[in-house]
Order: structure tokens, then C-alpha cells, then sequence
């Protein structure tokens, strides 16, 4: 996946928007715009989404310390990569948002269950410690997983509008 400097930069400048878009939302526990851009990123860019995705990753790690929480960040962010990848290219327009808002949505309600193991792992806990984590953890979950749904309709808008500029960029 070899890049090219535009490609480097825009990379960098999508992966500082999902950054700020987090901090900016941080007064609303769980509702924040980065499954949008997970997913818009992924289906505009695939593999190479993972650039921007772990440019955020990484941003995280370096201005709020890279402690046992930003572990599981490491996979949580690729396993929905990984789910939009799977879904259709030539997905029908009319279905487009619902699939793009559930998958959101079920990124945000399994989020916890899915950062579990890792604090499983890092805390010593068994399983019946890990399931009692996951389930403590259910309301916020449950706020996560409605906000994701909701905040899911910018994605289509979101793609359109990359689209758009990677073919005005191809023009230049």
C-alpha cells in the first residue's frame, strides 16, 4: 500500500478531524462521529483507511498517554474496519444508509464486550470477571450503540463528499 504525498497528507488531516471531532464530543460520554468516519473512510479508501484510523489511534495514545484503556484500541477500531470491508461495493443506493447506520450501531453496542478481553487480559480477571465487566458496562454501551446509529446517517453524505473530492483531486 504504498502512498503518495497527497495521499500521505490528506491521510494525516482526516486522521487529526477524527481526533478533534472525539475531543470536541468529549462533554457527551459515548457520541462522538468515529464509526462515521471509520466507515466513510473504508469505503472510500479500504486498505488504506486504516491510515487515518490509526493515525487517530495513535493521537490518542500520544496526548492522553499510552496507559492499559488505549490497548484495546488497537483492534477495536479495525474490527469495524474489518466489517466495513465486508459489506458490498455495489450496495444499492436505498439500502446504503440503513446498513451503514446498523453496522455503526453495532459497533456501539458491542464496543464494550469487544474492549473486554483486553481488560480481561490486563486486570488478571476470569471469565465471570470480564462477563460482570461487560455487563456494568451495559447502559454505556447502550447509549453508544443508539448514538452510533444516529450519528450514522452523516455517513453517506460523508462518502459522497470524499468522493467528490478524490475525483476533483485526480483532475489536478
Amino acid at each position: 500500500m504504498k502512498l503518495t504525498t497527497r495521499e500521505i497528507a490528506v491521510f494525516s488531516m482526516l486522521g487529526a478531524v477524527m481526533y478533534a471531532s472525539k475531543v470536541i464530543m468529549e462533554f457527551a460520554p459515548n457520541i462522538h462521529l468515529l464509526g462515521v468516519f471509520t466507515i466513510a473512510f473504508t469505503v472510500v479508501y479500504r486498505k488504506k483507511a486504516l491510515y487515518p484510523i490509526y493515525t487517530y489511534v495513535i493521537l490518542n495514545g500520544v496526548l492522553y498517554g499510552f496507559a492499559t484503556w488505549w490497548i484495546p484500541y488497537l483492534y477495536l477500531w479495525a474490527v469495524l474496519w474489518g466489517a466495513a470491508m465486508l459489506l458490498p461495493r455495489n450496495m444499492p443506493e436505498k439500502i446504503q444508509p440503513i446498513v451503514y447506520m446498523a453496522v455503526c450501531a453495532a459497533h456501539g453496542f458491542l464496543f464494550g464486550t469487544l474492549y473486554a478481553p483486553a481488560q480481561a487480559v490486563l486486570y488478571g480477571l476470569d471469565f465471570q470477571g470480564m462477563v460482570a465487566w461487560i455487563i456494568a458496562g451495559l447502559p454505556m454501551d447502550f447509549i453508544h450503540g443508539v448514538s452510533n446509529f444516529f450519528c450514522g446517517i452523516l455517513i453517506v453524505p460523508l462518502i459522497k463528499i470524499l468522493k467528490t473530492a478524490e475525483k476533483l483531486a485526480e483532475k489536478n
